[in-house]
């Protein structure tokens, strides 16, 4: 008995090994992906969407032969829209699952949540939605708008001629670090383009707010002072589905007081009935009515991907597109997903965006981007009613508050510095050794 159990004990023992064994290999095997997108909660609305996309590339890049002769594994988790579960699931990524790279975040809270993990375990992010600006970090790539490619040009287009010569402005935003920095910035933009301090109204709502009859009825009281008003909406998630719908109930139109939003895009308006809405606007820096071959195939790609021939894209798909395939080329060319190889080959990288242009990579960890205007049609697309005539190149620090104005970003030599003084010729923060 004692010789059968002995035996039997061995043979357990080896098929436990040789299972480990066979985990280990598997893990060697491939090149593990995070992604770290709300699928729950008040930012579910949009992020959902970008979990998807990112699994689609994932699935067109194994297709392709995977990376390195490996294949890509996807490793998904949910941050439910909780700031903090942000940081949580980020180490998760990181330490219990040792994926190479992570694409997630879309609020600008959830990735200063993050930052500090990446920044502790040397983790690599891409971050694919518009964002405030006044920030760098060798671990993070921005592949979404800076200010000076989203917020800027927007207000600019608003004060022209073909804007409507826009005199007063409302800037409505959510609760949070994006919209309070970027109205800081357009605030100081404004009244440098000689806007009085009067005829700027700013209001702040919190996640998911849905009760907008007295807020929209201020706006609808500040645009009847006789001079042309405008919203420039930073609210973020589901509470635009109420926002918009509170709009039309008050018959406010786009030839009244118009809106341009930032955080609005295809997605949000297809639970939306657009009709009262035509002529409201939106800055991006792509739309899925752009006219490009290399969009139509990505269109096409991902409905036949989600199964779903009415299914939109948007902008913060494209800006993941972007950076799931400028990782890719980084990896090949450095023959590693080392972070900080990957890190010394993206820089100067350059893709096929979807307006027919080409994304390139910058040393400040920010993309050259055309910014567009598109204008709400009763379809729940954008009509493109403005673009610039080529890349902008993004700005981690901006011109418009004086303390920034003096600071750059610069990942390679000499500076290796997110926040380099050119006052002082300081690095006040984080360096690349």
């Amino acid at each position: 008995m004692k010789t059968i159990k002995a035996t039997l004990t061995g043979l357990s023992l080896a098929v436990s090994l040789a299972a480990t064994a066979n985990i280990a290999q598997a893990a060697e095997d491939t090149i593990k992906v995070g992604v770290l997108h709300s699928l729950s909660g008040t930012m579910a609305i949009s992020e959902t969407t970008l979990k998807d996309t990112v699994l689609m590339m994932i699935e067109k890049q194994n297709k392709e032969g995977g990376l390195l002769g490996k294949k890509l594994e996807p490793v998904v988790v949910d941050p439910a829209s909780n700031w903090p579960l942000f940081a949580e699931k980020a180490r998760e990524l990181l330490v219990k699952e040792e994926v190479d790279v992570i694409f997630g975040s879309w609020t600008s809270v959830s990735r200063k949540s993050v930052l500090p993990v990446l920044e502790e375990l040397n983790g690599l992010m891409f971050y694919p939605v518009q964002y405030e600006g006044e920030e760098s970090s060798k671990n993070v790539f921005y592949t979404g708008a800076a200010p000076n490619q989203q917020a800027i040009p927007a207000v600019d287009y608003l004060m022209s001629e073909a804007g409507g010569s826009v005199e007063r402005f409302v800037l409505a935003g959510t609760d949070y670090v994006y919209p309070r920095t970027t109205n800081k910035i357009l605030e100081s933009y404004l009244q440098s383009k000689g806007v009085a301090e009067k005829d700027i109204m700013i209001n702040y709502t919190p996640f998911g707010h849905s009760d907008w009859q007295t807020i929209v009825a201020d706006i609808k009281k500040f645009g009847n002072a006789g001079k042309k008003t405008a919203v420039i909406s930073t609210v973020n998630g589901d509470a635009n589905v109420p926002f918009y719908k509170e709009l039309g109930n008050q018959g406010i139109s786009a030839e009244d007081i118009p809106v341009i939003a930032f955080s609005v895009g295809e997605e949000e308006l297809s639970g939306i009935d657009t009709a009262p809405l035509v002529g409201h606007l939106a800055a991006w820096n792509y739309f899925m009515s752009a006219e490009s071959e290399v969009n139509d195939e990505f269109i096409d790609t991902w409905q036949t991907f989600i199964k779903d021939e009415e299914r939109v894209t948007n902008d913060p798909m494209e800006a993941t597109y972007i950076g799931f395939n400028m990782w890719a080329k980084a990896v090949e060319k450095a023959g590693s997903t080392e972070v900080d190889a990957v890190r010394d080959a993206i820089y100067g990288v350059t893709v096929p965006n979807l307006t027919g242009g080409t994304a390139v990579m910058n040393t400040n960890h920010h993309l050259t981007k055309p910014v567009l205007i598109g204008e709400i049609q009763d379809d729940g697309q954008f009509e493109i009613v403005w673009e610039t005539s080529g890349g902008v190149i993004g700005d981690a620090w901006t011109d418009f508050l004086p303390e920034s104005a003096k600071i750059i970003a610069d990942w390679t030599s000499p500076v290796k510095c997110g926040n380099y003084s050119l006052e002082t010729g300081v690095c006040s923060g984080q360096k690349y050794e």
